[in-house]
């Protein structure tokens, strides 16, 4: 990247005299980085991170959000003189820092002397191509079109309409799995030479082991049961978290269910049935937990459960493998490609079929340890260094080459 830079600011080699005093100013769309705690907050804070660490002084990073969001997920970016927030100005209300995302940061981008704006979950603004900036979106999945049942019939607009945006306006599309490439180009009539596979990155932190005593405190703050099968991500319909939880009344009465995640009504539906099937007391709804306590759970678990019925991808898939645990997924969308041939997958209304896999994952189990070291290894090749040098690879052909022809 840093011969590339040099190719277009006057040459790099080891003659610095000879340089121009522009960097590759890159841009990106950082409102889920200081929001979201997980999915689309977590793959931005992962992907930053790892990019600035490549960082040798060729890029100027600038991370644009409509405000400062939460202290402690803004904190988890490094900033350095080469990494920082940028946010509007003045104190604008709501309506005015949704209308700067979607099109006034177009002024702001310029005005910086952004070269490469990237889109990080699926968004870029109107106007970035006609102001002369390169354009990477990352598309994670497109759910509201496949699955519309699941959202509000408003919201599908907007999403379809913005996913139409993005397609417009950028160069290179990055989609997070083969799964969702089919979908960009079959919903989106894209055409396959725009669209790079690039896969998640999962944080490096779960694949550190924690002390007994970080463990315990952890389990005493949430009162965790000794055995349990665990689960994260948004306790939605479409996560179908009622599978996890219907397989517990065919499951050793010693083994619970803890889920985390943002609650919606669906989880309130989850605990009404657990209640009905007198399964109250084995399962465990958790929400609001730190990036800390998170990654205790994920290595006090014994098994994990990701029974959703469409995924782009599946990060906690990926955290759970480098916390060490096997994993029993659903299969129809992109699960398997994220947990490898070494787990177990079943159909989403299949409650024996999960109840079995689980069993045969739970400690003991024979070929169990086998799973999760054949597992660690297919994982590798998610490890952040790789991503972020699939991503600066994309960077330096979207501002090498001229932009395509888009549809």
């Amino acid at each position: 990247m840093c011969n590339f830079v040099g190719r277009i600011y006057g040459g790099i080699g080891n003659n610095r005299g000879r340089l121009m005093d522009k960097k590759i100013t890159i841009g990106f769309d950082a409102k889920r980085i200081v929001r979201n705690r997980t999915g689309l907050g977590a793959y931005g804070r992962t992907l930053v991170n790892d990019l600035a660490d490549r960082n040798q002084g060729q890029w100027d990073l600038r991370l644009y959000a409509p405000d400062q969001g939460a202290d402690d997920l803004r904190q988890q970016i490094r900033l350095t003189e080469d990494t920082r927030f940028v946010y509007p100005e003045g104190t604008p209300n709501r309506l005015r820092r949704d209308f700067w995302r979607m099109k006034g940061i177009v002024g702001q981008l310029k005005k910086d002397g952004v070269d490469l704006y990237h889109g990080l979950t699926g968004e870029l603004p109107c106007g970035l191509s006609k102001a002369g900036i390169k354009g990477v979106v990352t598309i994670h999945d497109l759910i509201f079109m496949r699955h519309p049942e699941y959202y509000h019939w408003i919201d599908t607009q907007i999403y379809q309409w913005k996913f139409r945006v993005a397609c417009k306006e950028a160069q290179r599309i990055i989609a997070i799995s083969e799964c969702t490439k089919r979908d960009i180009m079959e919903l989106g009539g894209v055409d396959e030479d725009r669209i790079d596979v690039v896969y998640q990155s999962c944080n490096p932190r779960y694949s550190q082991p924690l002390s007994h005593d970080r463990l315990q405190a952890t389990a005493d703050a949430y009162r965790l049961p000794k055995r349990f099968m665990l689960s994260v991500g948004t306790i939605e319909q479409r996560k179908n978290l009622m599978l996890a939880m219907n397989a517990l009344a065919l499951l050793p009465e010693d083994i619970h269910l803890v889920a985390v995640g943002r609650q919606t009504a669906y989880a309130g539906q989850v605990a009404r049935e657990a209640r009905k099937k007198g399964l109250s007391g084995r399962l465990h709804l958790l929400s609001g937990i730190s990036d800390t306590h998170l990654q205790a759970i994920y290595q006090m678990a014994e098994v994990f459960v990701y029974p959703s019925r469409y995924e782009g991808f599946g990060i906690p898939v990926i955290e759970a493998i480098f916390s060490g645990l096997p994993v029993v997924a659903c299969s129809g969308s992109c699960l398997e490609e994220a947990g490898g041939p070494h787990n177990l997958y079943v159909a989403p209304d299949d409650t024996e079929g999960m109840a079995q896999a689980v069993r045969l994952m739970m400690k003991g189990a024979p070929g169990r340890e086998q799973r999760i070291a054949g597992s660690l290894e297919y994982v590798q090749r998610f490890r952040g260094t790789d991503t972020a040098a699939e991503v600066a690879g994309i960077y330096e052909k979207t501002l090498r080459n001229d932009p395509k022809k888009r549809q």
